[in-house]
């Protein structure tokens, strides 16, 4: 038999029971609607959680803390402790497998001053030659600063949006542009008390550079320069200070407030922690709070996923009821087809062929539905999901994707169908072939 006499002959089968077929059909639509849709939730929560976990910073990065929280094995904080971290630290660091990259950090509170305008941002201190490393946003304007070149200060995108009018009569928001406004650096004066009889420290800035907008919120709203030059401008700095607190800012920039460590692969982030950790360092990253996020995600697709599976179950059984029917139905067919010389592989391929003709047909109408069910979900399913999720775990519903339909699922649940179609219809056409053609055309039907 021609493979084109047997598509003929199969959807022509087919369609002589429209109402059974269609019914069986709408219970692999169900079954494909349940598969696809659940499996479209877990991997939107994974995909949410990672994504705004990202917005923190980077998944591969880890972070030795001066002052280290002490975490006990419930998760609740203990204490904290004082970890002294100095340059042989940082080159210990360096040796560990799967280390990509690592940076001491200085920071202070920074004033940034235009004209009667004036705005307080966060300065980090940082080995330029990580920057890339890190993922720095690329820039707008200016260049990033070198080890041979190391006076430039990068803003980021948001950094300068926030200048306003301390003696005005309210306080709002003014941004100014770098490259066309005169804008002032000096460090904040709230800390440290001022020699009155030295001149405040300041500088104009010439030298910048300024960051694209990124989903990193850390690199868009602080500042950042070589650590070096931070060094450089903070001992000028102290040098205005009183003896006590020039002391006491000298001290301060002697070790390092942060360590950040980027590592080649987010699966070897837990080997490299634990390995500094060994050395007797606390130590943090995004990917421990990510994992929990995981695991409630991947419960909550574990248990829709066991509910889409019975459902495409209960199909294969419909299908397979279906098949076994059609076969008492045209045993006589089956009894003529083995007269005229039909070999038995030709009439096991028919069956087949529509039990999975079954498959295909409702597996493709479940996937245009399942479209239409994610986008649902995405767009009334907040009430639900935050009753069923943490605010910890998900903090920004409004935005969030509850269901998410990447290209490859669509493919593979038609394909899916398509076979559980042909192995629900395998008994079946096993069993037309076992039907003696002698006893078949003895039948009325």
């Amino acid at each position: 038999m021609r493979i084109s006499d047997l598509i003929k002959m199969g959807l022509r089968n087919l369609s002589r029971r429209k109402a059974r077929t269609a019914l069986t059909v709408t219970g692999v639509v169900i079954g494909t609607i349940s598969i696809v849709v659940m499996i479209s939730i877990g991997i939107g929560m994974n995909t949410n959680f990672k994504s705004q976990v990202m917005e923190l910073g980077s998944l591969t990065t880890i972070t030795v803390e001066k002052y280290a929280a002490i975490i006990d094995e419930d998760g609740n904080y203990v204490n904290s402790k004082e970890q002294r971290m100095d340059d042989a630290l940082v080159e210990q660091i360096k040796g560990l497998e799967h280390v990509k990259a690592v940076s001491p950090i200085l920071s202070a509170s920074a004033m940034l001053t235009s004209g009667k305008n004036e705005s307080q941002v966060q300065l980090y201190g940082m080995d330029s030659s990580t920057f890339k490393d890190f993922d720095f946003p690329a820039l707008t304007a200016g260049s990033y600063p070198t080890p041979e070149s190391n006076h430039f200060i990068v803003f980021g995108s948001d950094s300068l949006k926030n200048f306003y009018n301390p003696t005005g009569r309210n306080y709002t928001m003014v941004e100014k542009d770098i490259t066309k406004d005169k804008i002032v650096f000096s460090f904040s004066p709230y800390q440290y008390a001022k020699d009155d009889k030295k001149k405040t420290f300041s500088l104009r800035i010439t030298d910048y550079a300024v960051m694209e907008r990124s989903d990193n919120w850390e690199y868009d709203y602080n500042i950042y320069m070589d650590i070096n030059y931070f060094r450089s401008l903070y001992k000028k700095y102290a040098n205005t200070l009183k003896a006590e607190d020039r002391k006491k800012a000298n001290s301060a920039i002697e070790t390092y407030e942060r360590i950040k460590i980027t590592v080649d692969n987010i699966k070897n982030v837990s080997k490299v922690q634990d390995n500094i950790e060994e050395l007797g360092y606390q130590t943090s990253s995004l990917a421990m709070y990510l994992e929990p996020m995981q695991q409630t995600s991947n419960m909550l697709q574990l248990v829709l996923g066991c509910i889409g599976a019975v459902a495409m179950l209960v199909s294969a059984i419909n299908i397979a009821n279906t098949m076994i029917m059609s076969i008492y139905e045209r045993t006589k067919e089956i009894g003529i087809m083995k007269v005229l010389g039909c070999i038995i592989r030709d009439i096991k391929k028919l069956f087949l062929f529509e039990a999975g003709m079954i498959g295909l047909i409702g597996g493709v109408i479940g996937i245009t539905l399942s479209y239409i069910g994610s986008w649902a979900i995405n767009k009334f399913g907040q009430p639900l999901f935050q009753a069923l999720l943490s605010s910890s775990y998900m903090y920004d519903m409004e935005s969030a994707k509850f269901s998410v339909i990447p290209l490859w699922l669509p493919f593979l649940a038609a394909g899916f169908a398509m076979l559980v179609g042909v192995l629900s219809g395998y008994y079946p056409a096993n069993r037309a072939t076992k039907i003696s053609a002698i006893e078949a055309m003895k039948t009325d039907g």
